[in-house]
């Protein structure tokens, strides 16, 4: 089993990280070009959507948008608006994948937030490659997160 931990300060308000992390655009644009799930049209996870420990959907993964190389019966097993999501959706590549999401206040900006992905894992093969992968996709979607929340300059 594996633990990684990505923590970013983000320029924006909580509401706006949050709309963001839960939003399809959000999702795929932290992802590209490295992979894309795919998803229902026009999804966003809200309060109404989510049944904790049911799944929303199911996904299917593809390197750099065009080779299947995974799916993902997506499921959060917590929710709570404007603060984070777990999530333990049950993978094809994956004995167990738990991924945690939180919205933090940013004590050295106010008008910040801290993003944390805290992800628990462990690969049914490949195992150095399968963390070498997650760790190279999760530091792609903060550099994303840090660019796309930038102060403005």
């Amino acid at each position: 089993m594996q633990t990684l931990t990505f923590s970013s300060r983000l320029s924006a308000p909580r509401e706006r990280v949050w709309e963001w992390i839960t939003s399809k655009d959000g999702i795929l644009a932290e992802m590209r070009p490295v992979m894309r799930m795919t998803m229902p049209k026009n999804m966003a996870l809200t309060e109404a959507d989510v049944v904790p420990g049911k799944r929303l959907f199911r996904s299917y993964i593809l390197l750099f948008g065009v080779i299947p190389f995974d799916r993902s019966d997506l499921t959060l097993v917590s929710f709570d608006p404007g603060r984070g999501f777990v999530e333990e959706s049950p993978m094809a590549s994956m004995k167990l994948w738990r991924h945690e999401r939180t919205i933090g206040a940013d004590p050295e900006n106010p008008a910040g937030v801290i993003l944390t992905d805290r992800l628990t894992f462990a690969p049914r093969f490949a195992e150095p490659l399968a963390a070498a992968f997650v760790r190279f996709l999760f530091t792609h979607r903060h550099k994303v997160l840090r660019r796309s929340f930038a102060p403005a300059s």
